[in-house]
């Protein structure tokens, strides 16, 4: 079974939609720690990505869509397919890792 990797990108400060809403880094905090216990046996690796800071290449393509406006934050990327944005859903989160650990 490979690892499912799990990409959140966000930035200290929220977004203007999302003003009642946990940071982007509360919100890695939350879905580590809930799909840790959903899957405890499950090869997970979570990442937070600093929309605000370098990025290596490979995350470009998000952070740029974000400051185009293509995207809220925080996004939710699972081994480079957009999950969710803004308020994720943990059911939609499910519904992927389970099709990948299936």
């Amino acid at each position: 079974m490979s690892t499912v990797t799990i990409s959140i990108y966000g930035a200290e400060v929220k977004c203007a939609s999302c003003v009642n809403l946990p940071t982007s880094l509360e919100t890695k905090e939350w879905l580590e720690a809930a799909l840790s216990r959903k899957y405890p046996n499950a090869p997970l690796q979570f990442r937070y990505i600093d929309i605000e800071q370098e990025v290596e290449e490979a995350d470009e393509k998000y952070v740029d869509a974000i400051n185009n406006e293509e995207y809220f934050y925080p996004l939710i990327v699972i081994d480079d397919e957009v999950v969710a944005e803004g308020n994720p859903k943990l059911k939609a989160i499910c519904e992927k890792i389970e099709k990948m650990l299936r």
